[in-house]
């Protein structure tokens, strides 16, 4: 009953906004107090994705500079390669024109501590996950609980999808992935790579294919488009 709820309120927003009739007292705000548009909200409804319900972002954890959305990216790259800024805390999807596709994500520690261009061996759909030996040996006290995996699921650190990056041919264990912490994301987090809002990585993951190049910039590389392209490594 809920979801209907909540499904008749956005309805009757898209409606108001629609017809230019929607007060500024109307229009929803996150947490720092920021309008969100309807639009956005649409963005980051619930939507399900075989037998599971991904929820909606709340709006709370929205704004417009976090939602997706097609930006300006000059670069020497490829159409279709991926960009990740971690000391920007985005993700870009390049495209043809000098544009890209602009995600927010969230950085963990294991975030920082690559850089460099992989490639994109393979994706999952709600993938399983098991903490690094290092993770148990450094934080036995959070970790050890999960040291035999956790299941694919909402409540899986890797969230809806996982994009799985190799170099010369061996797992660099470097991931882009969801999140069941919506909160983090344009944040740095505690832990992980690469976090993405769940609506966010089912929408990158349906557009990239195996062998996709990816480049993660360096802090002196963040900011502006990288002007040339590294070499592309072998193997997948």
């Amino acid at each position: 009953m809920h979801i209907i709820r909540r499904s008749l309120a956005l309805i009757g927003l898209l409606a108001l906004a629609a017809c230019g009739d929607m007060r500024a007292e109307d229009i929803p705000t996150n947490a720092e107090g920021e309008p969100v548009s309807p639009e956005t909200i649409a963005m980051y409804a619930e939507v399900q994705d075989g037998d599971i319900l991904v929820p909606a972002i709340p709006v709370d954890y929205l704004s417009e500079a976090k939602k997706r959305q097609v930006v300006d990216y000059p670069t020497a790259e490829r159409p279709g390669t991926i960009i990740v800024d971690p000391y920007a805390r985005y993700l870009y999807h390049v495209m043809e024109g000098g544009k890209a596709m602009r995600y927010a994500v969230a950085v963990g520690e294991a975030g920082y501590g690559f850089s460099g261009s992989a490639t994109m061996a393979y994706t999952r759909d709600w993938p399983g996950w098991t903490p690094t030996q290092n993770m148990l040996r450094t934080q036995p006290e959070k970790f050890a609980q999960y040291a035999a995996g956790v299941e694919g699921g909402l409540e899986n650190p890797l969230g809806a999808r996982a994009l799985y990056l190799y170099r010369n041919g061996e797992d660099t264990y470097y991931r882009i992935h969801g999140t069941p912490s919506p909160w983090t994301i344009g944040h740095q987090a505690s832990s992980g790579c690469i976090r993405m809002f769940n609506q966010d990585v089912m929408h990158l993951a349906a557009r990239v294919a195996n062998g996709t190049r990816v480049r993660v910039l360096t802090q002196a590389e963040s900011g502006p488009p990288p002007a040339t392209p590294d070499p592309i490594p072998t193997g997948t």
